[in-house]
């Protein structure tokens, strides 16, 4: 967001302006000092107005989809009552592309069986679960989230009951810094390969689209050191371990505005695990 920075210098200097003012008001008579020319407004320039409008779309986001949930009941539609556990084993049954012997998160479906009791839970790969109304119909939605093997990326899924049925509004995997819930959003923050930066993906409750859309990314300076080498799929910085019982709910902290930010208009789980509420 290039210009939220020269808005703040400009409220920077002019509070600079006020203290001086005040300092001189309070040794002497002095007037009023100027706090430096002010940046002339120039508007936008349209770039090529005689060129062809495109005749396909662009590069593709996932621009939202949905996915009923099979073999998975919600009893008298509370979410909350929702195993999560039942819920990732449903997506590795619907999805033996990915998750089948071949497929790229072959070895999390065996680390899911240390979700169950008696298992080693350090070696679980499913996060608790946190329930908030993302669609703004006055009921909790799941958001829960569980590690990909070998990949070591995060799996972000978003779930809402619909006539009974539960319904995936929101499925994006990556390597993972934090998540965030805000009003009807999710935030998902990852490293970046530049040392000091880091992207910021948020994904909007469309009612008309009825799933989580892709509506921004952002690319946002952190400060100096954070990050220094490229993301990969191996990478591991900054991802929690999976939640542990009695854990306090929350999500992280969000990144400071940053360099430069691009919008689009609309466009990207056995024993209960332990859960919590966002407010």
């Amino acid at each position: 967001m290039p210009a939220r920075r020269p808005v703040r210098t400009a409220v920077v200097a002019a509070a600079v302006a006020l203290l001086s003012v005040t300092a001189a008001a309070c040794g002497d008579a002095g007037g009023l000092e100027g706090a430096g020319a002010t940046p002339t407004a120039v508007s936008p320039a349209r770039l090529w107005p005689d060129l062809r409008p495109a005749s396909s779309p662009a590069y593709a986001y996932d621009e939202g989809s949905t996915e009923t949930v099979k073999g998975v009941a919600v009893p008298d539609d509370d979410i909350r009552k929702v195993d999560p556990v039942d819920v990732v084993r449903a997506e590795f049954a619907a999805h033996p592309s990915d998750y089948g012997s071949k497929g790229t998160y072959h070895a999390t479906v065996d680390r899911m069986k240390e979700c169950a009791p008696g298992g080693k839970r350090a070696r679980c790969p499913l996060l608790k679960a946190y329930y908030r109304d993302l669609t703004g119909d006055g009921r909790a939605d799941m958001t829960l989230g569980f590690r990909l093997y070998p990949t070591n990326q995060t799996a972000v899924r978003v779930y809402t009951v619909e006539k009974r049925r539960l319904v995936q509004v929101l499925a994006d995997n990556d390597a993972i810094l934090g998540v965030e819930l805000a009003g009807r959003a999710v935030i998902v923050r990852s490293p970046a390969g530049i040392t000091g930066y880091e992207y910021r993906t948020t994904w909007t409750w469309d009612p008309e689209r009825r799933a989580m859309v892709f509506s921004r990314d952002e690319f946002l300076r952190t400060g100096r050191g954070r990050h220094s080498h490229a993301p990969s799929p191996s990478a591991t910085a900054g991802v929690s371990p999976p939640a542990t019982p009695g854990a306090s709910p929350g999500a992280s902290s969000g990144a400071s505005p940053g360099a430069s930010s691009s919008t689009s208009p609309g466009g990207a789980s056995g024993g209960a695990s332990p859960s919590a509420s966002v407010r």
